[in-house]
């Protein structure tokens, strides 16, 4: 895979003229953090690929959930008030339900009939993985991240960005994101 075949397009829902895609921004960013330097990548540069990677999932899905509940240019400063309330470890427990199959009663009425679709499944998987390696980025010292396994990293973000856009106007779809803000409060 060539560096420039990585998508950072998420697709034809209507943005403000004025706002930007972060998470388009942020996987550009990892993407030249990883080949900044030619023959030995520095630490840091693969560590903040692997980061920014993390945090284009992390913000591709907060942005979806506050504009699932919060549509409309006059909305935006409340959505960027109800963004500050999706938390990562929470984020990561509801994934882990959708990546695992062992989702709660909770949630569970967006998805019956129908079996989870693997796109979300894949999203969701994706979304803990590169929480735990954007962790290491951040806090393990004595890992050493390889330009390989930081490419890898930004090509499943990416991965996952275009299969979210396969999935992201069904009713599991927003099942999910609601799950991500708001699963401890809910009731059942």
């Amino acid at each position: 895979m060539g560096l420039h075949s990585l998508s950072y397009s998420l697709g034809s829902r209507a943005v403000e003229a004025n706002e930007m895609s972060l998470h388009t921004d942020l996987l550009k960013q990892a993407t030249i953090l990883a080949t900044r330097e030619p023959r030995r990548p520095l630490q840091a540069s693969l560590r903040r690929a692997a980061s920014a990677a993390y945090y284009a999932l992390f913000h591709l899905l907060v942005e979806e959930g506050t504009r699932l509940m919060l549509s409309g240019t006059k909305r935006k400063p409340l959505r960027d008030c109800l963004a500050r309330a999706f938390h990562h470890g929470k984020m990561k427990t509801v994934s882990k339900q959708f990546y695992s199959g062992g989702i709660s009663k909770k949630l569970s009425s967006g998805f019956e009939p129908e079996p989870l679709q693997s796109q979300i499944r894949i999203v969701a998987r994706t979304f803990c993985d590169l929480q735990e390696a954007r962790h290491d980025a951040d806090y393990n010292r004595a890992k050493r991240f390889t330009r390989a396994e930081t490419l890898d990293l930004i090509k499943r973000a990416d991965d996952a960005v275009r299969k979210w856009k396969e999935v992201r106007r069904t009713l599991q779809a927003d099942t999910y994101l609601v799950g991500l803000l708001a699963f401890e409060l809910m009731q059942g």
